[in-house]
C-alpha cells in the first residue's frame, strides 16, 4: 500500500509537472490538449470569471477535487474555480436550477442522464467538442453512451469503472488452482474453496451478496436487460440461466450464505481478513486492499465468461456536466476541458484519486501499463456495457428485480415466479417512468 506521505509527495511532485506542462494556459492559443482561448466568453476587464463547482464528494474526495481545481486556477489567470460541496445534491440542484442559483459544473453520476436531460437543466456540449477538435475517440464509446440522449452529449467521463473477479492467491494457490475463466470453473473453484464447520460457514468461495449485479451475470449468459422498445428482457432462457447457475452456488454447492458480510460484524472485511476467497469488485477497491501488503496477496482477473462464451460487465462511473442554468457555460467548458480533454491533466486525476480516468489517451502512461492489477480492468472496459439508457430503468431495477432476486435468494420464491414478477411489476414501472415529467 502506497502510505498517506507517498501518496502526498506523488501528488505534489506530479502536480508540479502539470503545472509546468500547464504554463502556455496563460496565452490563448490553443494548446496540444485542445485547450483552445482559455479565457474566452470571459468580460473584458481582467477581473477574472469565477465559477462554482458542485460536487458531493467530501473528505479524500473532496481533497482530490481541490488538487484539480488549484492547478487549473494556477495553470491561467482568467478563470477561477471553486469547489462546493453539497449534501443533497441534485435536490439541490432541480430547486437551483429553477431559481437562477444554478452552479457552474457539476459532478455528475452518469446514469442519470436519462432521467435529467429531458427536463432541460442539463447542456448539450457537442459544439464545444466540434469546435475545438476534441475526439469522440478517446473516450470509452459506452461512457458516451452514458452522457448522451437523443444524440445530444450532455459531458466528458470524468471516471470509468468495471467489475472484474479479485481472489486470494495465497487460498488457490493452497488449493492448487488457477484463476476461472468459466462460469464452471468459477463454480468449482469456489466449491473447494469453501469451509465449513457444521453449520457455520467459515470461508465462503464466492461472494453472491450483490444481487444487484444480476444485469452483468445476464450479459455472461448472452442476454441484455431491455429490448429495444424499453420492454423487460430477463424473463427468458437467458435469465434462467443466471439464477440456476445462483442456485448452483447457494444450494447446491453452497459457497456462500446470505448475510454472511454482515454477519462478521462492523468494520470486518471478508475479503481482508480471508473469510472470502473470490468476489466481483471493482477499482475503488484497490486502494483499500493494497494497504494490507503481505497481509493480503490477492489477483484480479476479467469476469469469467458464460455457458455459451459470452463476456459481461457492466460499466459505471462519473462525468462532469455544464447545467443550462450556468452563467458562464463558455468558462466552464474550459475548465471541463482541460482536465478531461488533456493527457497530462487526466493523468493527474488519476494519480490524484486512484481512479481510472476517462480520458483513453491517459491510460497509455506508465503508471497504468507497469501495474498489472491494472490491465483487467483495461481487459473488462472493452466490452462492459453501461446500465439502459431509459428514464424507468433505475426504478425498475430498484423497486421490481432486486427484491424479486432477494426473495430468490432467500429460498421464498422460484426461479419462474421471481423472473415473471420481476417482468410484470419491470414493465409497468418502464411504462410508468417512460416520460420524465
Amino acid at each position: 500500500m502506497k502510505s498517506k506521505q507517498w501518496l502526498m509527495g506523488l501528488t505534489a511532485m506530479v502536480l508540479a509537472t502539470s503545472l509546468m506542462a500547464g504554463c502556455s494556459g496563460n496565452t490563448d492559443q490553443k494548446d496540444t490538449g485542445g485547450n483552445t482561448k482559455a479565457g474566452e466568453g470571459s468580460s473584458k476587464n481582467n477581473k477574472a470569471v469565477e465559477l462554482t463547482f458542485w460536487g458531493d464528494w467530501g473528505g479524500e474526495g473532496q481533497a482530490q477535487f481541490e488538487t484539480m481545481v488549484d492547478a487549473f486556477n494556477k495553470s491561467q489567470d482568467k478563470i477561477r474555480v471553486k469547489y462546493v460541496l453539497q449534501q443533497d445534491m441534485i435536490t439541490k440542484f432541480l430547486t437551483a436550477a429553477t431559481s437562477g442559483g444554478s452552479p457552474d459544473i457539476l459532478f455528475w453520476d452518469r446514469w442519470r442522464t436519462s432521467l435529467y436531460a429531458p427536463k432541460n437543466v442539463l447542456h448539450p456540449i457537442d459544439e464545444y467538442l466540434e469546435r475545438d477538435g476534441i475526439s469522440r475517440d478517446d473516450y470509452y464509446e459506452e461512457s458516451l453512451k452514458e452522457l448522451s440522449l437523443n444524440d445530444k452529449l450532455y459531458g466528458l467521463p470524468l471516471t470509468v469503472d468495471a467489475r472484474a473477479l479479485f481472489y486470494n492467491k495465497k487460498l488457490l494457490d493452497e488449493a492448487g488452482l488457477q484463476p476461472p475463466k468459466t462460469w464452471d470453473e468459477l463454480a468449482d473453484a469456489a466449491a473447494k474453496l469453501t469451509k465449513w464447520n457444521g453449520n457455520k460457514l467459515e470461508v465462503a468461495g464466492f461472494s453472491l451478496g450483490d444481487v444487484g449485479l444480476f444485469n452483468m451475470y445476464l450479459q455472461q449468459a448472452g442476454g441484455h436487460m431491455l429490448t429495444e422498445d424499453g420492454k423487460t428482457n430477463f424473463n427468458n432462457e437467458q435469465g434462467k440461466q443466471v439464477l440456476q447457475y445462483w442456485d448452483r452456488l447457494l444450494n447446491q454447492d453452497k459457497v456462500y450464505k446470505v448475510g454472511f458480510e454482515q454477519g462478521l460484524g462492523e468494520g470486518q472485511d471478508a475479503f481482508v481478513t480471508g473469510k472470502l476467497a473470490m468476489q466481483f469488485t471493482g477499482p475503488w477497491m484497490l486502494s483499500t486492499y493494497k494497504k494490507y501488503g503481505k497481509d493480503l496477496e490477492f489477483g484480479i482477473v476479467p469476469p469469467p465468461a458464460g455457458p455459451g462464451g459470452d463476456k459481461g460487465s457492466v460499466m459505471g462511473g462519473f462525468g462532469l456536466v455544464i447545467p443550462e442554468g450556468a452563467k458562464h457555460k463558455e468558462e466552464s467548458w474550459t475548465f471541463i476541458k482541460w482536465w478531461l480533454a488533456n493527457k497530462d491533466n487526466a493523468l493527474l486525476w488519476a494519480k490524484t484519486s486512484l481512479n481510472i480516468p476517462g480520458y483513453k489517451p491517459a491510460l497509455e502512461d506508465p503508471f497504468f501499463k507497469d501495474d498489472p492489477l491494472w490491465k483487467p480492468f483495461m481487459d473488462t472496459l472493452e466490452f462492459a456495457k453501461v446500465r439502459p439508457n431509459h428514464p424507468g430503468y433505475s426504478v425498475l431495477e430498484g423497486d421490481a428485480l432486486i427484491p424479486n432476486l432477494q426473495l430468490f435468494q432467500q429460498n421464498k420464491q422460484s426461479i419462474e415466479d421471481t423472473l415473471k414478477k420481476s417482468q410484470e411489476q419491470g414493465d409497468k414501472l418502464l411504462k410508468d417512468n417512460s416520460e420524465v415529467k
